[in-house]
């Protein structure tokens, strides 16, 4: 990276999925941003932000929400202005959660799960959660901030095993 580099900015996370067949209960993903205090990266998140909030400062907010995957195109839209957050911040993970109610799902139970992480026109990530085809849920996207205080995006898809509320406690530990 160059002197030059401004860093990221403004970053969209998308999830979409399509719909349970007609007779069966729905099927709900949410994405989930934890973001976390530079001083204990690892630690317990700062805030969350999901279908039901949005950041204190107003930086990471949900811009589309579905319960069913009934959306065109992108059904959960999630935009994170990552210069905007404030110094105090060193760390941001985003993660997808299968709401287990009425039936518990994997992802391998949920029709044609897909995620995109871009910033502007660029795709910095995109996947279809195979590899994690057992899991509930899933970090998909995190983000740091480096010494000279740029954010720095670090893909990769990881599941795990656990409830929308237990998700939240665990989702930001070391991989």
């Amino acid at each position: 990276m160059t002197g030059f580099s401004k860093g990221m900015h403004k970053v969209e996370v998308a999830l979409k999925w399509d719909p349970s067949p007609t007779g069966t209960a729905p099927t709900d993903l949410d994405i989930i941003a934890a973001t976390f205090d530079a001083r204990d990266p690892y630690g317990a998140p700062a805030y969350l932000v999901h279908f039901d909030s949005r950041s204190p400062d107003g930086t990471i907010f949900l811009n589309r929400d579905s319960t069913d995957g009934r959306g065109f195109g992108w059904d959960e839209v999630m935009t994170l202005e990552v210069d905007r957050l404030s110094e105090r911040y060193g760390r941001v993970v985003v993660g997808v959660v299968i709401q287990q109610q009425p039936v518990r799902r994997t992802f391998s139970g949920v029709l044609n799960p897909a995620m995109r992480v871009r910033e502007g026109y660029t795709v910095l990530s995109e996947d279809d959660f195979t590899a994690v085809h057992d899991a509930t849920a899933a970090t998909i996207a995190e983000f740091v901030r480096n010494e000279s205080g740029e954010w720095i995006f670090h893909p990769g898809v990881h599941g795990f095993q656990e409830d929308p509320e237990s998700f939240t406690r665990v989702m930001g530990r070391a991989q």
